[in-house]
């Protein structure tokens, strides 16, 4: 790991410590498929998927080849001035693929935090409404708007604020918050509740612009909203004239065996979506799509960003669009998540630190607990990570105590039993009492 280290310490001279969240000390240098390898020449099979942005894979050919092609052609000319012939085929295909019946459009931007940001806009300018309801647990993204939006981290408000005014957060229904005996449809009544009190007490309906939720929360734990807590939302948005925006950025561009999360649950259909991340492999490019009317509530420049949009992007984007659709990745991911929530409720059966599986095509949250208290254990999902790290697989956490498992769309099978020996082995080390905290233990994860 020598030129990791080597790198790491020249690089800590120039680099906040703000821009990263911590988890090992490697330093990428090229990648194949759902095989990362570092500086050093370590090989790893990635889990992540970059953060799922990476869904075709890494570097996958077609991909490239699309991205060489265009470069030698045109890499850049401001489309907030004229378009491109790459971006000008994506907007149609995109706004074909969207949840939402009627005419569609789309505005580009450069992230996922951006798009969240575009929502903010245009649903306060189709609305003439003020106010905008996000959930606890939820990450929208890093700019000012996004971060507001966002409830998953006291380091994404603490000493920035005062942040964007008139953005209420109402509690997301996590499972874990599930009491004893209380049915789903007693559960979703109480959280309805709990969304329901603001609107009753200080925050007028007939003011709210739009509310915005993960159809299922990335960063939160990969945790699907409760379907029947999702329709009295989705409803009560219609009823009083209300907005009913998703995130797919995390969760979009088939990561749970569908082009959108939102297609899991019946008789949903948004007025507003963000995109980003595996919108083209990894590239910056973004998207807000809407139905049309709601989208042409803004004049330009209101939505218009030097880059987004480019060529290249653009270009990556529609590679990635044929790859999923002629690599049938959707069904792919079905059938490989069938494999794999298989495979952790086996070893939920064998080790009572695992508590909660969730599992939605290829994306997963494994809760790791006390067995004694029945509470998330952090030091325990850090040694098992870390270990699963040294056997050769990249896994993170999420909340502390949750394993983020969401490979590349496209890992082969054999990559993926050898993944699942690796955790294994893991699992069974932490049982026998055999792993430790690395040295700097207190300083990973979000």
């Amino acid at each position: 790991m020598e030129k990791n280290k080597q790198i790491l310490a020249k690089e800590k001279e120039a680099f906040a410590t703000a821009a990263r969240i911590k988890y090992y000390d490697i330093v990428l240098d090229h990648g194949k498929g759902a095989i990362l390898t570092d500086v050093d020449g370590n090989d790893y099979i990635d889990l992540l998927a970059s953060a799922s942005s990476t869904n075709t894979g890494h570097c996958h050919p077609k991909v490239v080849k699309a991205i060489q092609d265009q470069a030698q052609k045109l890499i850049q000319y401001t489309p907030a001035y004229f378009a491109n012939s790459q971006a000008a085929r994506l907007a149609p295909r995109l706004a074909a693929l969207a949840p939402m019946s009627g005419p569609v459009e789309v505005a580009w931007g450069n992230s996922g935090s951006d798009a969240n940001d575009g929502i903010i806009k245009f649903a306060r300018a189709y609305t003439g409404r003020p106010y905008m309801v996000s959930f606890t647990g939820a990450y929208h993204g890093s700019t000012f708007g996004s971060m507001t939006l966002s409830g998953v981290s006291l380091n994404m408000t603490r000493k920035m604020g005062p942040l964007l005014p008139g953005v209420v957060k109402v509690p997301f229904p996590d499972p874990w918050d599930k009491l004893p005996n209380e049915s789903d449809e007693e559960f979703a009544e109480r959280y309805f509740k709990l969304f329901k009190l603001p609107f009753e007490t200080y925050l007028p309906a007939d003011e709210t612009a739009a509310v915005l939720i993960e159809p299922i929360q990335g960063d939160g734990g990969i945790v699907k909203t409760p379907p029947k807590f999702m329709k009295k939302v989705y409803d009560f948005c219609k009823q009083n004239g209300i907005l009913f925006a998703i995130d797919e950025v995390n969760q979009g561009m088939g990561r749970t065996g569908k082009w959108w999360s939102v297609q899991n649950f019946d008789g949903i259909e948004p007025d507003l979506m963000a995109v980003g991340k595996s919108l083209a492999s990894g590239l910056p490019l973004s998207a807000v799509v809407g139905r049309k009317e709601v989208m042409e509530s803004l004049g330009a420049p209101a939505n218009v960003y030097t880059t987004a949009g480019n060529p290249v992007t653009t270009a990556a984007a529609n590679a990635t669009i044929d790859v999923i659709k002629e690599e049938h990745l959707l069904e792919r991911s079905q059938k490989l998540g069938a494999k794999a929530k298989k495979f952790f409720y086996e070893e939920k059966e064998k080790y009572n630190f695992i508590g909660g599986v969730r599992m939605y095509g290829l994306d997963g949250g494994i809760d790791i607990i006390n067995p004694e208290t029945g509470e998330g254990d952090d030091e325990a999902t850090t040694r098992i990570m870390y270990r699963v790290f040294e056997l050769g697989a990249i896994i993170i956490s999420l909340r502390g105590n949750i394993l983020r498992f969401q490979p590349p769309l496209v890992i082969t099978e054999e990559e993926l039993d050898r993944a699942f020996g690796m955790l294994d082995q893991a699992f069974a080390e932490e049982a026998a009492g055999k792993l430790t905290l690395p040295d700097n233990a207190d300083e990973l994860g979000w």
